[in-house]
Order: structure tokens, then sequence, then C-alpha cells
């Protein structure tokens, strides 16, 4: 048995929060598919690893930005599973009163989201923008922001980047790496090893760890953190990850060759987590199949919940469309 610095709650913790956001998923994509919801989704099957531990060091009076991948974002962060599910419905039991959507899971004072948007990269932005708030007000925040391979090509990635280790602002950036922008190998259009060490450009740190292994991405995570906290400026921490969908649900993702979801489900974290369990830590398989169970019937009470919530009555068309009473946000 290995040597263990966690305790059974935190591994078991890590597991769960894992099962949880793959349940989510799944039955998201199936919701979807069966034409319950409007617009299109794009799910974060494979990336749950990433998810679990980098949310696991959040602190929190932290905050956060996601991206159009960012269900399980919210629910590693701790996001209620039936409020998420009727915002991915358009019910006004969502988030957002059923006015964001799948890629609009927002929520500031609870969860200190700072949202998700559909301009690539713009995030970048955001967050740097929230990392100076803190270290302006001296509220002891770091936020991490939450994207993709491919935007790290957008100027904004290396404007802000600039700008965050010139002023030392309390920034981790997180990039979850699939290797697909979209549809195109992310090698195709990068010119460094990893995306990490573009972070050398600026004097700033940064590393890249298999984003399939939950512990070392928390312990990976949890440093940037500390050491953003500590007023020595931003961190970069790319995890390798695995797309199992294509980009959105139902792409077929014929782009990519057969080898990457074969190497892809050899290395499924969620297997791989539940082995180490069984294996090094003394679980049970039961233990990990109440897990599973639960995971499947809270979700199940989830589409239950947004599928019987009510749409958001048309009066409110312009309501909760712009908010100047929040500190971190008016332009002085």
């Amino acid at each position: 048995m290995a040597e263990n610095k966690y305790s059974n709650e935190q591994l078991m913790g890590f597991y769960r929060t894992m099962v949880r956001i793959r349940a989510f998923e799944q039955h998201a994509a199936d919701c979807f598919m069966k034409g319950m919801l409007a617009g299109n989704i794009h799910l974060s099957i494979g990336q749950e690893a990433a998810e679990a531990g980098a949310f696991a060091a959040l602190g929190k009076q932290d905050y956060f930005c996601t991206t159009h991948r960012g269900h399980g974002h919210a629910i590693a962060r701790g996001a209620d599973p039936k409020r998420a599910m009727a915002e991915l419905f358009g019910k006004a039991t969502g988030y957002c009163a059923g006015k964001g959507g799948s890629m609009h899971i927002t929520d500031i004072e609870g969860l200190g989201a700072l949202g998700a948007n559909g301009i690539v990269g713009a995030g970048q932005g955001i967050s740097t923008g929230s990392a100076f708030a803190s270290k302006y007000l001296k509220d002891g925040a770091v936020t991490m922001g939450c994207f993709g391979d491919g935007s790290t090509n957008q100027g904004i990635f290396h404007e802000c980047l600039n700008m965050a280790a010139t002023w030392k602002l309390p920034l981790v950036w997180f990039i979850e790496n699939n290797q697909y922008a979209v549809s195109t190998e992310i090698h195709r259009t990068t010119n460094t090893p990893t995306l990490s060490e573009r972070a050398k450009a600026y004097d700033a740190e940064g590393i890249t760890v298999d984003g399939t292994d939950v512990l070392l991405v928390y312990e990976t995570v949890k440093n940037a953190i500390e050491y953003a906290r500590s007023g020595k400026g931003p961190y970069i921490v790319e995890a390798r990850v695995y797309r199992y969908q294509g980009h959105y649900c139902g792409d077929p993702a014929n782009y990519r060759p057969k080898e990457y979801m074969e190497d892809a489900l050899k290395k499924d974290p969620i297997e791989q987590f539940g082995n180490k369990l069984l294996n090094e830590y003394g679980f049970k398989q039961e233990d990990l199949d109440k897990v599973k169970a639960d995971a499947d019937a809270e979700m199940d009470e989830a589409v239950k919940f947004a599928d019987e919530s009510p749409y958001p009555d048309p009066d409110t068309l312009l309501t909760d469309v712009y908010a100047d009473d929040n500190e971190r946000c008016v332009a002085r």
C-alpha cells in the first residue's frame, strides 16, 4: 500500500468530483442528442482529472474564468448540478436564469466564477483584470484563468502575460491542452514543444504536467497558487489531456488519427485513479461503484429538475443585461 499523505476523504473527494463531472457531461450529451437542449454544448469528457485537481487547489476566496468547455469547471468548483443543468436547458432556475446557456454558468458571489464567453482567449484578459483588482484591493485572492491550447496563439495571451509578470499579479493560468483547437492539431500552429514554456519570455513561471493524473495536477496547481498569492507574479500550468468527443457534441472528430483515442482510453483518468485507489490505497470496488451510482442518480435528478423548470418570463428579457454595482468591474 502506498504511503498516504492524503486522507481517505480527500482521495475519495478527488474520485467523486471526476465521476460527477463525467456523469453531468454524459447526461447533458444524452439530453442534447434527444433534442431537449437548444444551441450546442462542448463537453469535457476525458479532462476530469485536470479539472478536479486544479479546482481542489483553489481557495474559497479565489476567482476563476472558464471557457466554452466549462461544465466540468463549475461542477469541480461546487456548482449545484440542478441549477447548472437548468441553465443548459435555458430555464429560469438556472445560474443565469436561463439566459446564458451551456457557455455561461456564472456565479461570482457563490462560486467566484467570472464567467465565460464566445471569444477565444477573452478570459485571459478578464482573469488578468481580476488579478489586478485583487492586488489593488488587497483582498488576498488569486484568479485562475482556464483556457485551451488554441487560445494561447491569441495576441491577448502575450499582452496579458507581459502585464501580469510586470506587475506581479496574483494570477494562475491553467491550460487544458487536449491537443486540438477545434480541428487543428496544436503543433501545426505552435513552434514550442510545450505551451507553458512561453512564460520564459516574460520571466514568469510555467510547467507542463500529465493532466490525466489528478494528484499531480492538484499538487502542481496548489504550488502555483501559493506562488502567485505570495506576490511573486503569474504562473502557467499546462495540463496535457484528451478530449473524448469532438469539438462539440456530435462532432465525429474524424480529423484526428485513431491513435489519439487509443492513447486516451489507455489513460482514462477515472479508470486510472480508480485502480490506484483499489491497488495502492486500500479502497474496495463497492466504494467506487457507490460513487458512480450516486453520481448517476444525482444527475438524473438534475435533468428532471431542469426539464420540469419554467422558462424565463418574457417580461424579464431586458433585465440582468448589464450590471454596474460590482466593485470588481466598475470603470473609474
